[in-house]
Formats: structure tokens, C-alpha cells, sequence
């Protein structure tokens, strides 16, 4: 018996150091040789401080900012841990809020939204992304047409021209990822980031 058992304890034993310890570490060791910024998170720094992520959105509600997609991400609720609050952006808790296009907390909310958004700039059609979460509640970036819409309010609140600010929303389209993959965006940090910059001269 002890015959038919070792064989399996060794091969349990040689995985796991393969899989679970030499695997990982080679891997990391490669990502840091080759792109470390990226496999550092991808951060995004201000005076050397770090700021944010690429890869990860961020609340901004000051009329000054450019905003991103609602995040339906949650946090358990300090005073009852049976319960949970909302905690937008929250990388712990990635995932999108389940609610189906029925439901009426859903629905109450996107048109809430849809309506503060056209008082907002009530020429222009509201874009889907601005009032709908992504999947995983995380997304930090908007499509062109989502930050073209907020130009008129943050350049109001920012005293600035609108040709200016829509010139900025120019500078930091990105294109499909390889030319084919994926859709034009904008990353909202790097351009409310851009958007200090500007407004500090």
C-alpha cells in the first residue's frame, strides 16, 4: 500500500511546488523584467504620489471633473455586517449589481440619472454608458462621446473654453487596442489629471 501512496504524496508535493511557488514567482520575475509599470498595477502618479490606477476608476463628482460610469460596487456595512452599502469602485468587491432590466430600483435609478444629466446638457442625447454600470463595476474609462457631453459643464465650472477642454477629450482618445480590438475610450483620471494641468498654468 505504502508503494501506491508515495508515488501520489510526491506528485501532490512536486505540483505544488510547481504550480503554487516556482511558477508564480518566475512569472512575476518575468513581469518585472518586461513591464513593470504594468505588473505594479499600472499606477498613475501626481508629485509622486500615488493618485490611482489605469486600470481602475475613481468617483469624481465635482462639476470641475469629467465623470465615469456608475459602479454598482459594495462594501459590507460597518454597523451591520449582515447588510451591505455602496463603495463605488471598489476593487475588493469587483462585480456588477445583478439587477435585470425590470427591476425598479434599477429603473428609478438610470432615469434619475438620465434626467439630472439632461438638465445638465439638454441638447444632447445622453450617452448609455454615463447611467449603466459595467460588468465588473470597476471600468475607468468612458466612450468619446460620454466625455464630449460633460464638456460644457466642467468647462463652465472651470473657466475655461469649450474648444479648450474639448481639445483636452481629443488628446486622450485611445484607439482600439492593436487597431481591432475593443472601442475608442477615454481613461477619466488621465484626463481629469490633464485637466489640473491645464487649468494650474
Amino acid at each position: 500500500m505504502l508503494r501506491e501512496i508515495r508515488p501520489a504524496i510526491v506528485f501532490v508535493v512536486a505540483l505544488t511546488l510547481i504550480t503554487g511557488l516556482i511558477y508564480p514567482l518566475a512569472m512575476t520575475g518575468i513581469a518585472q523584467v518586461l513591464f513593470p509599470h504594468r505588473a505594479n498595477g499600472s499606477l498613475i502618479l501626481r508629485d509622486g504620489k500615488v493618485v490611482g490606477s489605469e486600470l481602475i476608476g475613481q468617483v469624481f463628482s465635482a462639476d470641475g471633473y469629467f465623470h465615469g460610469r456608475p459602479s454598482a460596487t459594495n462594501t459590507p456595512d460597518p454597523k451591520d455586517p449582515a447588510k451591505t452599502i455602496d463603495a463605488p469602485y471598489n476593487a475588493a468587491n469587483s462585480g456588477g449589481s445583478n439587477l435585470g432590466p425590470t427591476n425598479k430600483a434599477l429603473i428609478d435609478r438610470v432615469k434619475g440619472d438620465v434626467d439630472k444629466l439632461k438638465a445638465e446638457n439638454p441638447s444632447k442625447q445622453t450617452p448609455i454608458d454615463l447611467v449603466t454600470t459595467s460588468g465588473g463595476g470597476l471600468d475607468p474609462h468612458i466612450t468619446p462621446e460620454a466625455a464630449y457631453f460633460q464638456v460644457p459643464r466642467v468647462a463652465k465650472a472651470r473657466k475655461l473654453p469649450e474648444d479648450r477642454v474639448r481639445q483636452l477629450v481629443d488628446e486622450h482618445v485611445e484607439g482600439r487596442t492593436f487597431g481591432l480590438l475593443g472601442e475608442p475610450r477615454v481613461n477619466v483620471l488621465a484626463l481629469n489629471l490633464a485637466l489640473d494641468r491645464a487649468t494650474a498654468r
